[in-house]
């Protein structure tokens, strides 16, 4: 019994169009992935800033990482600016939405946020103004933020955060511990939503760092791991250079199996000038006050009891 032969043999043509075709479905590929680097990479270059500030004592360093996901990236940044107080500000944030609209919303929070710090009396009340600042632009988006002032005559930080991970601390002397700090909404959903502040005194040499979510959750961490593993780069490495401590932060990243985009601000202090370097850090503790600006028709707002104690700087939180 012959076999029947099919109608038609695929011929070498045929089989060199075909892989013709793939080759080019390829090429295509190859070329948007790269044009999706480049708009990663100039994400990083022109809408990050250049520089970061510093004073005698306190030196910076940030690092940024884009998504793996392609276009999915431009929601999380940082900045630092002097004010004309001389004191510093930073920030780190992160944008609900991972798109060419969630980039541009993120240019709008930073400079925002520079505009409202010059006249603001304390970050609390930066967050508030650019908080109405947004809403009055109607973007429909959100973004979770840190922002803190550093001044450099009494050697403290004032920060307040609206919907944001916690920063971590560490000391020189192997101590570290996360600023789980009252906080408010994310930016751009509540009109005159209030941020409280908190006041906390350096009192040693060590390192104070400001991340975004994408450094420490992913499909492979919880949230509450990736900080833990955080609090240890950061124990270990407080009296490290600046870059090498935000690039050792940053590495936290790739183990968590992150999609997101993340990014890392490391303020990496001295003790006060009057107090040597390597001396123990004293004890601190962390107390509530009123505000110093209560917002138009607010009510006078009650001291909350004593917190516990937080070892490596005094802390004190007001209302925004």
């Amino acid at each position: 019994m012959s076999r029947r032969r099919s109608p038609r043999s695929t011929s070498a043509t045929d089989l060199l169009t075909t892989l013709g075709r793939l080759t080019a479905q390829a090429r295509e590929g190859a070329e948007l992935q790269h044009a999706r680097v480049e708009l990663a990479e100039a994400l990083q270059r022109d809408m990050l800033p250049a520089r970061l500030p510093a004073v005698p004592g306190l030196r910076t360093a940030a690092r940024y990482a884009p998504s793996r996901d392609g276009l999915d990236i431009g929601g999380d940044w940082y900045d630092g600016f002097a004010l004309s107080d001389g004191s510093l500000a930073f920030c780190v944030g992160d944008v609900q939405g991972h798109d060419v609209e969630a980039a541009a919303f993120m240019g709008q929070v930073r400079i925002g946020l520079r505009a409202v710090a010059t006249t603001a009396r304390d970050p609390g009340e930066a967050l508030g103004l650019a908080n109405d600042l947004l809403l009055s632009v109607d973007s429909g988006l959100f973004a979770t933020c840190t922002f803190l002032r550093f001044d450099p005559v009494r050697w403290e930080i004032r920060s307040a955060r609206a919907g944001h991970v916690a920063s971590v601390w560490g000391t020189v002397d192997g101590r570290s511990g996360c600023t789980e700090d009252a906080g408010g909404l994310p930016l751009g959903i509540v009109a005159g939503e209030r941020y409280p502040v908190t006041r906390r005194r350096l009192t040693g040499a060590g390192a104070y760092v400001l991340l975004t979510d994408g450094v420490i959750e992913g499909p492979c961490f919880p949230i509450e791991e990736g900080m833990a593993q955080v609090s240890r780069v950061v124990a270990a490495g407080a009296g490290a250079d600046p870059g090498e401590l935000a690039a050792e932060v940053m590495r936290v990243a790739e183990l968590t199996g992150h999609s997101d985009d993340a990014a890392v601000l490391v303020l990496r202090h001295d003790g006060p000038p009057d107090v040597p370097a390597e001396g123990s850090a004293p004890r601190a503790v962390r107390t509530a006050v009123p505000s110093d600006v209560p917002p138009p028709g607010a009510g006078p707002r009650p001291v909350a009891a004593r917190a516990p104690v937080l070892d490596g700087a005094t802390a004190h939180r007001s209302g925004g």
